[in-house]
């Protein structure tokens, strides 16, 4: 049975003075993986034990489609190292609706489904929308109004991923700064981008992986994601990235998490690492 150790000597979260910029995948299992990401001899009870020694973060897509059991989070704490972190993508029971204010109860189960059983390995929390659903303005704070900034004495980050180009104001923009969410950067992908910084952290979710690169993408490519990132942990937006707003006034050391996300999923724990490596 192969061990469950790094193949990268860079596998930890990199700095930008007191930033660190983390390097993911969305899930890690997934049967194409074992070969070009996981050696054939290794336990699939181990996937996660070997991705999360190769790799700073995973964002877990399984709590979009349901609640997980308090077990699940126990073991998924006991398998990663200390200083990994995982971000969730928020129930769509929460976000999937006509009237967002009446999200609350949503909401409320889910933090009390073992989410905190995470402790300190929680990062933020993903509430993605449907490309249907417009920014109302109303409807919108109603909604971040019902995020808690911190349940236990844990504090928590939130990000939003809107998917409609009528959140591409300024209007939108104010009301994320704040609430301090921090709106899901989409690149290489038909989404609207919107890079504006509007929290103390960045959440960024690339789509553009191929079958036709061995990392998944190009170095040119790679080179340009790093270097984005080096930016966005400094507190500056990327002169190639869409905003919708003024910057803030003052630039600031933020976190950035950043998941390969779609694309050529074959390719995306291939991508990650490589973007680890650059940083």
């Amino acid at each position: 049975m192969a061990e469950a150790k790094s193949v990268t000597s860079t596998k930890r979260a990199k700095s930008t003075k007191t930033a660190n910029i983390r390097i993911g995948i969305g899930g890690w299992t997934y049967a194409p993986w074992r070969g070009p990401f996981y050696p054939d001899d290794l336990a699939q009870a181990r996937e996660l034990e070997y991705a999360s020694r190769n790799l700073t973060s995973i964002e877990i897509n399984g709590t979009f489609y349901g609640l997980q059991k308090p077990a699940s989070y126990e073991k998924w704490y006991q398998e990663t190292p200390d200083d990994f972190v995982f971000s969730l993508k928020a129930p769509r029971y929460a976000t999937n609706r006509k009237v967002l204010a009446e999200a609350g109860e949503t909401i409320e189960r889910f933090f009390a489904s073992g989410v905190l059983l995470l402790k300190q390995k929680l990062g933020p929390i993903n509430w993605q929308f449907a490309p249907t659903k417009k920014f109302d303005h109303e409807d919108f704070e109603a909604f971040l109004k019902l995020l808690p900034a911190s349940i236990e004495g844990l504090k928590l980050r939130h990000a939003i991923e809107v998917r409609n180009d009528t959140f591409k104001s300024p209007e939108f923009i104010a009301l994320a700064r704040k609430y301090k969410v921090a709106v899901v950067l989409a690149g290489d992908s038909d989404y609207p981008q919107i890079a504006d910084l509007t929290a103390p952290f960045v959440y960024v979710r690339i789509m553009g992986t191929t079958d036709k690169q061995a990392k998944g993408y190009s170095a040119k490519a790679l080179d340009a994601w790093a270097e984005r990132a080096r930016q966005l942990a400094a507190g500056t937006t990327p002169a190639d990235l869409e905003t919708c707003a003024e910057p803030p006034a003052k630039a600031a050391a933020r976190d950035v998490y950043l998941y390969v996300i779609s694309g050529f999923k074959e390719r995306n724990p291939a991508a990650a690492m490589a973007l680890i490596g650059k940083l």
